[in-house]
Protein backbone atom coordinates (compact mmCIF):
# COMPACT_ATOMS: atom_id res chain seq x y z
CA UNK A 1 0.00 0.00 0.00
CA UNK A 2 1.40 3.77 0.42
CA UNK A 3 1.88 6.54 2.62
CA UNK A 4 -1.02 7.61 4.84
CA UNK A 5 -1.23 10.32 7.16
CA UNK A 6 -3.77 12.94 8.81
CA UNK A 7 -3.16 14.81 11.72
CA UNK A 8 -4.40 14.46 15.57
CA UNK A 9 -6.06 16.76 17.28
CA UNK A 10 -3.18 19.38 19.04
CA UNK A 11 -0.74 17.44 17.02
CA UNK A 12 0.98 15.76 14.01
CA UNK A 13 1.29 12.34 13.18
CA UNK A 14 2.58 10.78 10.00
CA UNK A 15 2.81 7.43 7.51
CA UNK A 16 4.79 6.29 5.50
CA UNK A 17 9.64 3.34 1.13
CA UNK A 18 13.95 2.09 -0.23
CA UNK A 19 14.66 -0.30 -2.78
CA UNK A 20 17.38 -1.89 -4.62
CA UNK A 21 17.85 -5.31 -6.40
CA UNK A 22 20.09 -7.12 -7.77
CA UNK A 23 19.54 -8.00 -11.48
CA UNK A 24 19.61 -11.77 -12.14
CA UNK A 25 21.07 -12.75 -15.61
CA UNK A 26 21.09 -16.86 -16.59
CA UNK A 27 24.72 -17.43 -17.22
CA UNK A 28 23.51 -21.03 -19.06
CA UNK A 29 19.74 -22.33 -20.26
CA UNK A 30 20.95 -25.17 -21.60
CA UNK A 31 24.22 -27.47 -21.84
CA UNK A 32 25.27 -30.99 -23.31
CA UNK A 33 28.81 -32.10 -23.38
CA UNK A 34 29.84 -33.12 -26.56
CA UNK A 35 30.55 -36.74 -25.29
CA UNK A 36 27.42 -37.24 -24.09
CA UNK A 37 25.71 -35.68 -26.96
CA UNK A 38 27.34 -38.35 -29.16
CA UNK A 39 26.07 -41.47 -26.76
CA UNK A 40 22.45 -40.65 -26.70
CA UNK A 41 20.90 -39.48 -29.80
CA UNK A 42 17.88 -39.09 -28.16
CA UNK A 43 19.27 -36.44 -26.28
CA UNK A 44 19.93 -34.21 -29.36
CA UNK A 45 18.19 -30.65 -30.21
CA UNK A 46 17.24 -29.00 -33.42
CA UNK A 47 19.68 -26.36 -34.22
CA UNK A 48 20.51 -23.95 -36.90
CA UNK A 49 23.45 -22.82 -38.59
CA UNK A 50 24.38 -18.95 -37.72
CA UNK A 51 26.30 -16.50 -40.76
CA UNK A 52 29.50 -17.37 -38.81
CA UNK A 53 28.58 -21.37 -38.91
CA UNK A 54 28.41 -21.95 -35.38
CA UNK A 55 25.26 -24.08 -34.16
CA UNK A 56 22.90 -22.90 -31.62
CA UNK A 57 20.40 -25.45 -30.07
CA UNK A 58 16.83 -24.20 -30.37
CA UNK A 59 16.10 -24.69 -26.59
CA UNK A 60 18.43 -22.02 -26.54
CA UNK A 61 16.79 -19.76 -28.72
CA UNK A 62 13.76 -19.87 -27.28
CA UNK A 63 15.16 -19.26 -23.71
CA UNK A 64 16.89 -16.35 -24.38
CA UNK A 65 13.79 -14.86 -26.55
CA UNK A 66 11.57 -15.31 -23.39
CA UNK A 67 14.14 -13.91 -20.93
CA UNK A 68 15.54 -10.86 -22.31
CA UNK A 69 12.16 -8.97 -22.33
CA UNK A 70 11.78 -9.77 -18.76
CA UNK A 71 15.70 -9.35 -17.69
CA UNK A 72 14.99 -5.84 -19.95
CA UNK A 73 11.94 -4.68 -17.78
CA UNK A 74 13.64 -5.69 -14.45
CA UNK A 75 16.87 -3.67 -15.24
CA UNK A 76 14.77 -0.48 -16.08
CA UNK A 77 12.73 -0.78 -13.15
CA UNK A 78 16.35 -1.36 -11.45
CA UNK A 79 17.22 1.67 -12.63
CA UNK A 80 13.94 4.11 -12.13
CA UNK A 81 14.44 3.13 -8.46
CA UNK A 82 18.06 4.08 -8.59
CA UNK A 83 17.29 7.42 -10.33
CA UNK A 84 14.47 7.69 -7.57
CA UNK A 85 16.17 7.13 -4.70
CA UNK A 86 18.97 9.28 -6.00
CA UNK A 87 16.84 12.28 -6.33
CA UNK A 88 15.49 12.32 -2.81
CA UNK A 89 18.44 11.39 -1.22
CA UNK A 90 19.48 15.20 -0.30
CA UNK A 91 15.88 16.51 -0.16
CA UNK A 92 15.25 15.67 3.81
CA UNK A 93 12.45 13.47 2.57
CA UNK A 94 10.56 16.30 0.74
CA UNK A 95 11.66 19.48 3.53
CA UNK A 96 14.43 21.06 1.45
CA UNK A 97 12.89 20.19 -2.06
CA UNK A 98 11.89 23.24 -4.72
CA UNK A 99 8.91 22.80 -7.24
CA UNK A 100 11.72 21.92 -9.77
CA UNK A 101 13.14 18.57 -7.18
CA UNK A 102 9.19 17.65 -7.09
CA UNK A 103 8.83 18.13 -10.70
CA UNK A 104 11.68 15.72 -11.32
CA UNK A 105 10.47 13.25 -8.41
CA UNK A 106 6.81 13.11 -9.92
CA UNK A 107 8.68 12.34 -13.40
CA UNK A 108 10.28 9.56 -12.07
CA UNK A 109 7.57 8.27 -10.37
CA UNK A 110 5.29 8.50 -12.57
CA UNK A 111 7.71 6.10 -14.99
CA UNK A 112 8.14 3.47 -12.28
CA UNK A 113 4.58 3.35 -11.51
CA UNK A 114 3.83 3.08 -15.25
CA UNK A 115 6.00 -0.61 -15.02
CA UNK A 116 3.89 -1.72 -11.24
CA UNK A 117 3.95 -5.38 -11.78
CA UNK A 118 1.86 -5.35 -9.06
CA UNK A 119 -1.60 -4.96 -9.94
CA UNK A 120 -3.48 -5.36 -7.27
CA UNK A 121 -1.42 -4.39 -4.67
CA UNK A 122 -4.35 -4.87 -1.75
CA UNK A 123 -3.88 -8.74 -2.54
CA UNK A 124 0.03 -8.65 -2.23
CA UNK A 125 1.52 -9.78 1.18
CA UNK A 126 4.54 -7.47 -0.41
CA UNK A 127 2.26 -4.81 1.70
CA UNK A 128 2.81 -6.26 5.12
CA UNK A 129 5.18 -4.61 7.46
CA UNK A 130 6.91 -2.03 8.46
CA UNK A 131 7.84 1.20 6.05
CA UNK A 132 10.13 3.88 6.78
CA UNK A 133 8.83 7.36 5.27
CA UNK A 134 11.90 8.68 2.34
CA UNK A 135 10.12 11.35 0.33
CA UNK A 136 6.86 13.02 0.49
CA UNK A 137 5.20 16.20 -1.06
CA UNK A 138 2.75 16.69 2.35
CA UNK A 139 3.94 19.48 4.22
CA UNK A 140 1.80 18.00 6.95
CA UNK A 141 3.54 15.35 7.55
CA UNK A 142 7.10 16.78 7.54
CA UNK A 143 6.44 19.88 8.70
CA UNK A 144 8.52 21.84 6.43
CA UNK A 145 6.74 25.48 7.66
CA UNK A 146 8.34 24.73 10.71
CA UNK A 147 11.90 25.49 11.78
CA UNK A 148 13.85 22.45 11.61
CA UNK A 149 14.85 21.93 15.10
CA UNK A 150 10.73 21.88 15.80
CA UNK A 151 10.23 19.16 12.56
CA UNK A 152 9.86 15.54 13.44
CA UNK A 153 13.99 14.99 13.06
CA UNK A 154 13.87 11.30 13.71
CA UNK A 155 12.18 8.72 11.26
CA UNK A 156 8.68 8.13 10.47
CA UNK A 157 7.69 4.92 9.91
CA UNK A 158 3.89 3.22 8.79
CA UNK A 159 3.04 -0.37 9.95
CA UNK A 160 0.20 -2.14 7.93
CA UNK A 161 -1.45 -5.06 8.30
CA UNK A 162 -3.78 -6.66 5.42
CA UNK A 163 -5.01 -9.47 7.60
CA UNK A 164 -6.40 -7.38 10.13
CA UNK A 165 -6.98 -3.93 7.97
CA UNK A 166 -5.21 -1.85 10.44
CA UNK A 167 -2.13 0.66 10.06
CA UNK A 168 -0.15 2.20 12.02
CA UNK A 169 1.86 5.70 12.17
CA UNK A 170 4.74 5.79 14.04
CA UNK A 171 6.87 9.02 14.69
CA UNK A 172 10.20 9.48 16.34
CA UNK A 173 12.39 11.93 17.73
CA UNK A 174 11.25 14.41 19.38
CA UNK A 175 7.64 13.66 19.47
CA UNK A 176 7.19 10.23 19.40
CA UNK A 177 3.79 10.21 18.02
CA UNK A 178 1.72 7.52 17.18
CA UNK A 179 -1.85 7.22 15.01
CA UNK A 180 -3.70 3.92 14.41
CA UNK A 181 -6.80 3.42 11.69
CA UNK A 182 -8.84 0.93 10.07
CA UNK A 183 -8.51 0.79 6.06
CA UNK A 184 -11.57 0.15 4.15
CA UNK A 185 -10.21 -1.04 0.14
CA UNK A 186 -12.41 0.71 -2.11
CA UNK A 187 -10.87 -1.23 -4.99
CA UNK A 188 -7.69 -3.36 -5.18
CA UNK A 189 -5.50 -0.05 -5.39
CA UNK A 190 -7.21 2.86 -3.08
CA UNK A 191 -8.56 2.55 0.45
CA UNK A 192 -10.10 4.64 2.56
CA UNK A 193 -8.95 5.67 5.59
CA UNK A 194 -9.90 6.42 9.60
CA UNK A 195 -7.84 7.21 12.09
CA UNK A 196 -9.59 6.02 15.75
CA UNK A 197 -6.35 6.77 18.34
CA UNK A 198 -3.56 8.37 18.81
CA UNK A 199 -0.65 8.83 21.20
CA UNK A 200 1.23 11.55 22.19
CA UNK A 201 4.50 11.07 23.19
CA UNK A 202 3.93 7.28 22.66
CA UNK A 203 2.27 7.38 25.74
CA UNK A 204 -1.00 9.49 26.47
CA UNK A 205 -3.66 8.27 24.44
CA UNK A 206 -5.91 10.19 22.56
CA UNK A 207 -9.00 8.95 21.09
CA UNK A 208 -9.83 10.54 17.42
CA UNK A 209 -13.11 12.76 17.39
CA UNK A 210 -14.08 11.49 13.28
CA UNK A 211 -12.09 13.87 11.49
CA UNK A 212 -9.26 11.81 10.74
CA UNK A 213 -9.94 10.64 7.23
CA UNK A 214 -8.45 10.02 3.89
CA UNK A 215 -7.35 7.77 0.96
CA UNK A 216 -4.94 6.72 -0.71
CA UNK A 217 -3.76 5.26 -3.95
CA UNK A 218 -1.21 2.34 -3.94
CA UNK A 219 0.43 3.24 -7.66
CA UNK A 220 3.21 0.66 -7.20
CA UNK A 221 4.86 -1.84 -4.33
CA UNK A 222 7.71 -4.26 -4.87
CA UNK A 223 9.60 -6.37 -1.61
CA UNK A 224 11.50 -3.20 -1.31
CA UNK A 225 10.02 0.82 -2.21
CA UNK A 226 6.33 1.84 -2.05
CA UNK A 227 4.98 4.27 -3.67
CA UNK A 228 1.09 6.39 -3.09
CA UNK A 229 -0.22 8.84 -3.89
CA UNK A 230 -3.32 10.62 -1.64
CA UNK A 231 -6.66 11.71 -2.47
CA UNK A 232 -4.96 15.63 -1.89
CA UNK A 233 -2.55 14.73 -4.58
CA UNK A 234 0.34 14.21 -2.33
CA UNK A 235 3.43 11.88 -3.17
CA UNK A 236 4.22 9.40 -0.67
CA UNK A 237 7.48 6.97 -1.10
CA UNK A 238 8.23 4.74 1.83
CA UNK A 239 11.02 1.76 2.35
CA UNK A 240 10.61 -1.68 3.35
CA UNK A 241 12.40 -1.95 7.06
CA UNK A 242 10.55 -4.90 8.39
CA UNK A 243 8.10 -7.34 7.11
CA UNK A 244 7.19 -9.29 10.35
CA UNK A 245 6.23 -6.47 12.43
CA UNK A 246 2.92 -6.58 13.08
CA UNK A 247 0.12 -3.49 14.41
CA UNK A 248 -0.79 -4.30 17.77
CA UNK A 249 -4.49 -4.86 17.89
Amino acid sequence: MAFLHLSPPSSSSSFLLNSSIDSIYPKRLFHLSSNQHNRDASLQLPSYSSNQGSRIPAQWRIGVSFFVPFLDRSSEIESLKQQLLDAIAPLDRGADATPEDQQLVDQIASKLEAKNKVKEPLKSNLLNGKWELLYTTSMSVIQSERPKILRPNGKIYQAINLDTLRAQNIETWPFFNQATANLVPLNQRRVAVKFDSFKIAGVIPIKARGSGRGQLEITYLDEELRISRGNQGNLFIVGMVDPFYRVPV
